[in-house]
């Protein structure tokens, strides 16, 4: 037994849900879990297909990227995810993968526009878009320099409001407060980028949701009144 299996397990089952919900193929994505208490991140091994990936294949590391258990190597995506954490202090989880819809609004380095009550129900934002990251950025730590991006780009937006992103001409990454959160906006997100594109596909003009519906949708949802779901008093 090991200190971390519990932390290692609820990586392995997030990491599963994704081929699940059909956002991943093969070993294309990964997810990670924190546990804060003790500043370690159980994460998926690098390239082990989903089929082949076992609880006791997770990887735990520390803030700064050093093994702590696992007999394999993690993610090369895992200084991306760690970045996130350090910057985003309230995520409990990061997801990330190569969805074709989301992938494709990325590697057309465009935002996905808020153009129905669908999107306005998980942020009343745009998804934003990183810029290109520049050649001297590529040759250094490429990783760490994509989390890095995508901290620049939520310079004036709250990670807690959008919790998803897409990296120009690479993919989506997405967080939330637990690693099951991050798996739910990645399916989310895929979903998102997919009504976007048929949208604009059947009419190129469609113009940006009105104000008012945005809010009312995500105030419903997600506002200090949420309405939403079964908690709270019934109305009439």
């Amino acid at each position: 037994m090991s200190a971390y299996d519990e932390l290692k397990i609820n990586a392995y089952q997030c990491n599963m849900e994704l081929p699940r919900r059909g956002v991943v193929l093969y070993s294309f994505g990964n997810v990670s879990a924190l546990d804060d208490s003790r500043g370690v991140v159980a994460i998926k091994p690098s390239g082990v297909a989903y089929e082949k990936l076992q609880p006791e294949d997770m990887v735990v590391v520390d803030l700064d990227g050093q093994v702590v258990e696992g007999r394999l190597k993690p993610s090369s995506d895992t200084r991306t995810h760690l970045v996130l954490y350090r910057h985003f202090p309230r995520i409990r989880g990061v997801a990330h993968t190569h969805s074709p819809y989301a992938v494709a609004w990325a590697q057309a380095a465009r935002p996905i526009p808020l153009l129905g009550t669908t999107h306005a129900d998980q942020t009343h934002s745009d998804i934003p878009c990183t810029d290109f990251l520049s050649a001297e950025n590529i040759q250094a730590d490429y990783e760490e320099e994509t989390g890095r991006q995508i901290v620049r780009t939520f310079a004036h937006l709250s990670p807690q409001e959008v919790e998803m992103v897409l990296v120009a001409g690479h993919g989506p990454f997405t967080w939330g407060a637990s690693p099951e959160q991050a798996v739910y906006h990645a399916v989310m997100l895929e979903e998102l980028a997919k009504i976007a594109w048929l949208t604009l596909q059947i009419n190129p003009q469609a113009e940006r949701l009105p104000a008012d519906l945005i809010q009312k949708h995500y105030q419903r949802k997600h506002g200090p009144h949420a309405t939403y779901g079964q908690s709270g008093s019934l109305s009439k």
